[in-house]
């Protein structure tokens, strides 16, 4: 449906500036199926409103891979007052929605709501409606390292480690080290190796190495790739560069080491790598997904300067939502 209260979405956008100032103005206009899906205060006027999207993924693609085959995505806009109470209305009716849609119950379909990290009011409503928060967005500024307490990392890569910039004919390995972190991630639920994940992501790798300086650099140890850190410049991550205010910003596509090499610092000396050209470029901002079950990842990233932002709370099946 289409957002119908303008006003609303300036309230939640002001509720939203003042929980993280990160978070970009709420998008009134929202393309959805058409569901009717608002809620009202105790005084009757609108204080909620979502919009729910049907996305089914093209076989072959990575997005396959990083999603369900079919999702249901909710956006949700609370305006104020009792913000858990206003939440918990729209999940229900959200719920009774896809009770209608046809397919909305197969095995490879998830139901998803993205909500901001910081805005805690939502987060008992969203656990009651059975979904698990699965998928974090982090964002890492270049304002935010330069306020006291706040640094990002980049430790020695250990001995005999040196990192270059990938090229054309790194696309093997660019896609091996990315396999081996898509594995690893699959364990939490985030993400799903398909049988064709591996050729979507080396036909991925060949367009962003043809770059004549492309944001991908290897880690190697003896001349083999151990790891590897892949990023996309603005043009190349519209959309989740639409999910902050503060722009440009840069996406951080894949980060992998070889399990035989973690724990020795290579992952880090990638990311600052990787950072000092994001900063020399003039990137306001770098964001990325990572799995929040995973012990590894938000360890990793905070201490390379990344804070939550979005939190992606998950459904699997989408008939799993309560």
């Amino acid at each position: 449906m289409r957002m119908p209260d303008e006003t609303l979405a300036d309230a939640a956008g002001r509720r939203w500036r003042a929980v993280d100032p990160l978070l970009p103005r709420p998008d009134g206009a929202v393309a959805g199926c058409g569901a009717d899906l608002v809620a009202a205060g105790l005084d009757g006027r609108l204080v909620a409103v979502a919009a729910c999207e049907h996305w089914a993924g093209v076989p072959g693609s990575m997005d396959m891979t990083w999603s369900a085959a079919r999702t249901f995505r909710l956006t949700a806009l609370v305006a104020g007052g009792d913000v858990t109470r206003a939440l918990d209305v729209l999940l229900a009716r959200w719920r009774d929605h896809l009770d209608r849609v046809r397919g909305a119950d197969g095995p490879d379909t998830a139901a998803v709501v993205t909500w901001p990290s910081r805005d805690v009011a939502g987060a008992s409503a969203l656990l009651r409606h059975g979904l698990a928060p699965l998928v974090g967005v982090a964002a890492r500024t270049a304002r935010g390292l330069s306020q006291p307490g706040v640094r990002g990392r980049g430790g020695p890569a250990g001995a005999g480690v040196q990192i270059r910039r990938a090229g054309p004919a790194d696309g093997d390995d660019v896609t091996r080290l990315g396999l081996e972190t898509i594995r690893f991630d699959a364990l939490f639920g985030s993400v799903k190796e398909r049988h064709d994940t591996g050729e979507a992501l080396r036909a991925e790798a060949a367009t962003a190495l043809a770059d004549p300086e492309p944001w991908v650099w290897l880690a190697e140890r003896a001349g083999t790739p151990v790891g590897m850190a892949w990023v996309q410049r603005p043009e190349a991550a519209a959309d989740i560069a639409a999910m902050t205010a503060v722009t440009p910003a840069a996406y951080f596509y894949l980060m992998g080491v070889a399990a035989s090499e973690r724990g020795g610092g290579i992952g880090a000396a990638l990311a600052a790598r990787a950072h000092r050209e994001i900063d020399a470029a003039g990137m306001a901002a770098t964001l990325l997904h990572y799995a929040l079950p995973s012990p590894l990842s938000a360890p990793f990233w905070a201490m390379q300067g990344y804070r939550p932002l979005w939190t992606g709370w998950e459904a699997h099946p989408a008939s799993m939502l309560r």
